[in-house]
């Protein structure tokens, strides 16, 4: 099936798509604002220049068009009918170069987080930002007690002050 539209409309229209600020990202960047994390955006310096870098986290979050990035199993995503070899190879990279990032980052000490367009839809945004707060407080946590450590000392334990103080079985 052709084109309907000229090369310079298709030009148009795919100079409108933009790769920072979009739509999903800005909903998750809010959210995360909101509830009092803060970030820096794509940070070159960060392996694949993720859209949201939470250093003191040490946590990468890519906020992924589902199309772009070849979301299997997603409404969202299919693949067009025209020029078929050219998006496959495009979407193919990008999947390729999205596992290098990801496993670079990893190997790095960092977390990884992926979040899918299709996962911010109004039905499933809430429940999809508490996986991710959920992910960010666990590697936060993980990072802090390899820091911090404490022993207990090899006293006896000190009774509760409300307990009587008594042997068990007695």
């Amino acid at each position: 099936m052709p084109d309907p539209l000229t090369p310079e409309q298709r030009h148009y229209c795919m100079s409108r798509i933009h790769s920072r600020n979009t739509k999903p990202e800005l909903k998750v960047r809010q959210w995360l604002w909101m509830r009092g994390y803060r970030y820096r955006l794509n940070v070159r310096s960060v392996p694949g220049k993720p859209d949201v870098v939470m250093r003191r986290y040490r946590t990468a979050i890519f906020v992924n068009g589902c199309f772009w990035h070849g979301h299997d199993g997603c409404d969202k995503f299919s693949m067009p009918k025209s020029n078929v070899e050219f998006w496959q190879a495009k979407i193919n990279r990008n999947r390729e170069r999205d596992q290098q990032n990801y496993q670079i980052l990893q190997q790095n000490g960092w977390q990884v987080i992926v979040v899918w367009e299709c996962q911010l839809t109004p039905a499933r945004f809430e429940h999809t930002m508490w996986e991710v707060e959920i992910l960010l407080n666990r590697n936060f946590l993980a990072i802090n007690n390899k820091l911090r450590t404490y022993a207990l000392p090899d006293e006896e334990p000190m009774p509760i002050a409300a307990e009587p103080e008594t042997k068990y079985g007695e």
